[in-house]
């Protein structure tokens, strides 16, 4: 049941993204990614209800996903001003961010979310933390940080 409802989901993505154009050549590349997509699921053991997204909260998802979108936003716009500024007020630094999630799903979604977040990439991960690139001083402000890796972990199920 689980792999039917991704497929249709999966395929009604598709048709939202492919923008009217259905031709069968096209069509039939979509069920057929659809259809590895499933595959590939089922065979990593995702569709189990095991393994780990089962620890995972969809709507605090959505939460997270406006709040980084807004994120991405304000950091957009400052490197846009410090890449433009005569000043050139780049501090560039290596910063090291603690890590509080409590499973791979959660410590992939923290450091991801921090790298596409410009102005900031996530270098190295040691132990119970991870190593920052941050282009500027606004970047590299662990509050910030740090209230993005609790926002990610709050995505986790409590154990």
């Amino acid at each position: 049941m689980r792999a039917l409802v991704l497929f249709v989901i999966l395929g009604l993505l598709w048709l939202g993204l492919s923008g009217l154009y259905y031709k069968p050549l096209i069509v039939g590349f979509g069920v057929f990614s659809c259809v590895l997509c499933v595959w590939i699921m089922s065979r990593l053991g995702l569709l189990s209800g095991e393994g780990p997204i089962k620890d995972f909260r969809p709507v605090a998802a959505l939460r997270y996903l406006f709040w980084l979108t807004v994120e991405i936003g304000k950091a957009d716009w400052a490197v846009t001003r410090a890449i433009l500024s005569p000043e050139l007020p780049r501090r560039q630094r290596l910063i090291s961010v603690p890590c509080l999630q409590s499973t791979d799903l959660g410590r992939t979604l923290f450091a991801n979310s921090i790298t596409i977040t410009p102005g900031t990439v996530t270098v190295e991960t040691e132990g119970g933390e991870f190593i920052v690139h941050a282009l500027t001083d606004e970047a590299a402000d662990m509050d910030n940080l740090l209230a993005m890796g609790a926002k990610a972990a709050s995505i986790e199920e409590a154990r």
